[in-house]
């Protein structure tokens, strides 16, 4: 099922649930791609102004280094900041897997142990005026089980609004409470 969103700066966001089994969701956030429009402008941009500056100089080099220096760039955020989906799988019995699936293909993940999952709560922030929300999961301390060693913030990239963090709170909310069920019942 897929739903859409809005993120904190208004992009639209899907967010896409699935229920692999009564304890295993995973909830994905696509992100909007990269425009050709917005990456054309930039590029032409950046161009003509090595343009100008050849007229002035009349020096070969400076064309050639803005070319260069352009899809250097370009790689590099495609390669390490242009993110295109953020996801979240939540095994009740293994633990929580966020992944970062870039627009180059790139994918990053990390693994969280649901032993040393103490909850998953959406936390707020004030930034530059405005009060923005976000998910985070609260990591046990080994010393002290009722403290929090780490706090793990998710979805960074995509920045969805409240309403969106709230369902995805819900879910983990849902399978957080089957895990701390299951030791009474047996």
């Amino acid at each position: 099922e897929e739903r859409w969103y809005r993120s904190a700066s208004g992009a639209p966001l899907a967010l896409r649930r699935r229920q692999h089994s009564a304890s295993c969701r995973e909830l994905a956030l696509r992100c909007p791609r990269l425009r050709l429009r917005s990456l054309s402008a930039a590029t032409s941009a950046a161009w003509l102004a090595a343009y100008g500056l050849f007229l002035l100089t009349e020096n070969s080099t400076v064309l050639s280094a803005a070319i260069i220096i352009t899809m250097i760039g370009l790689i590099m955020y495609l390669h390490f900041v242009k993110i295109d989906q953020e996801s979240l799988l939540v095994m009740g019995s293994l633990g929580i897997q966020v992944t970062s699936s870039y627009a180059s293909g790139k994918e990053s993940t990390t693994f969280i142990e649901m032993s040393q999952v103490q909850d998953v709560v959406i936390n707020e922030a004030i930034h530059m005026q405005k009060v923005i929300y976000y998910l985070c999961i609260l990591l046990q301390d080994p010393g002290n089980p009722q403290g929090v060693s780490e706090v793990v913030p998710l979805f960074q990239s995509s920045k969805p609004r409240l309403d969106c963090l709230i369902e995805v709170y819900k879910s983990c909310q849902e399978i957080l409470e089957q895990r701390k069920m299951a030791p009474q019942s047996s």
